[in-house]
């Protein structure tokens, strides 16, 4: 049976990170090490996921990478995002360190493996993280064991390399100006409508060098992703606006369209429910003349909403209902 996902962002992650000049600037961007420098991309490989045992590959959204380095093939295990800390996440790790171990050694030569100077591959395994909790699970494999003080080195160990999106620093990754720190940026927020927009006009700024293939990318994970649950109407009216020029500033001002418009719904919606529940014999009339005039507020209100985002005066007054002599009015007032 193939393994439920439960947190919604790592398909998004996954889609990124499987373009391997994605992951290279991931490394580049938050791996503090000289190794990572001497990363090209045309020595970096994606491993079909046909390479691990079917317990192991059905994890759909873990990335295994081949990198070569010096002449040497470098294994980077990246499990799936975490919203939660694993206090068991050395020994998860290690089992499947020792699976791809497993493998390579199935496809090596057995007077190859039997060699005195064969060596296995080394396998750095990251772990990609953006819960709200700090991190407290053990970062070294050897720390998870009873009494290891005891033992030096005689105990296996290793460490794993952890992404902890929600601990970087705003301005630091905005300095970064590229698509993972922006990825990471507004992965930050914890509010889906008035902190996203927020994060997302900040960081405009920043992504307008990116090119074509990359704010396709961005928006993508945009748009399946941070707004996942927004309406089919309102997903294809972001698609609609962002397709016009494809600039980055289109699919923030898409976003925000779409967001603020789903807001408007929701409100009528909720009002709509509060008449049929407040309903009660003696002021069925009343409520009646409530509703109109909720109608017409909401209308004023979306008239000018329409006319702050430079729309013509018909396509305002084809929505609303409202006549154009009302909508020159209403425009007039606001100057």
């Amino acid at each position: 049976m193939k393994k439920e996902i439960h947190n919604p962002h790592d398909k998004g992650y996954k889609y990124i990170l499987s373009i391997k000049r994605l992951f290279i600037e991931l490394l580049r961007s938050f791996v503090d090490q000289g190794w990572v420098q001497k990363i090209n991309p045309e020595d970096v490989e994606l491993v079909d996921k046909s390479f691990i045992l079917p317990d192991f590959k059905n994890r759909e959204a873990d990335l295994v990478y081949k990198v070569n380095i010096d002449g040497n093939d470098i294994y980077f295990y990246l499990l799936e995002l975490q919203s939660s800390v694993d206090y068991q996440m050395p020994y998860r790790l290690l089992l499947y360190m020792v699976e791809i171990w497993r493998t390579v050694l199935k496809d090596v030569d057995k007077k190859e493996a039997a060699r005195k100077n064969f060596r296995l591959p080394v396998i750095v395994p990251c772990v990609l993280y953006n819960g709200k909790d700090k991190w407290t699970a053990k970062r070294s494999f050897k720390e998870t064991l009873f009494k290891y003080e005891e033992f030096g080195d005689l105990v296996v160990d290793f460490q794993y390399i952890l992404f902890d999106v929600r601990r970087y620093k705003d301005e630091d990754l905005l300095n970064l100006a590229n698509l993972i720190a922006s990825v990471f940026f507004i992965d930050k927020t914890t509010d889906r409508s008035n902190e996203l927009l927020k994060r997302l006009n900040k960081v405009v700024e920043k992504l307008k060098g990116l090119s074509s293939e990359d704010t396709y990318i961005m928006f993508n994970w945009l748009k399946k992703i941070v707004a996942r649950d927004i309406k089919g109407e309102f997903e294809k009216e972001i698609d609609d606006i962002f397709q016009k020029e494809g600039k980055v500033e289109n699919m923030v001002y898409a976003i925000e369209r779409v967001i603020k418009k789903e807001k408007m719904d929701a409100k009528k919606e909720g009002k709509m429910e509060g008449v049929k529940e407040g309903k009660m014999e003696g002021i069925k009339e009343g409520i009646k003349e409530g509703i109109k005039e909720g109608k017409l507020k909401e209308k004023i209100h979306i008239a000018k909403e329409m006319l702050r985002e430079g729309d013509s005066v018909e396509k305002i007054s084809r929505i609303t209902k409202l006549s154009v002599d009302e909508i020159e009015k209403l425009s007039k007032s606001m100057h």
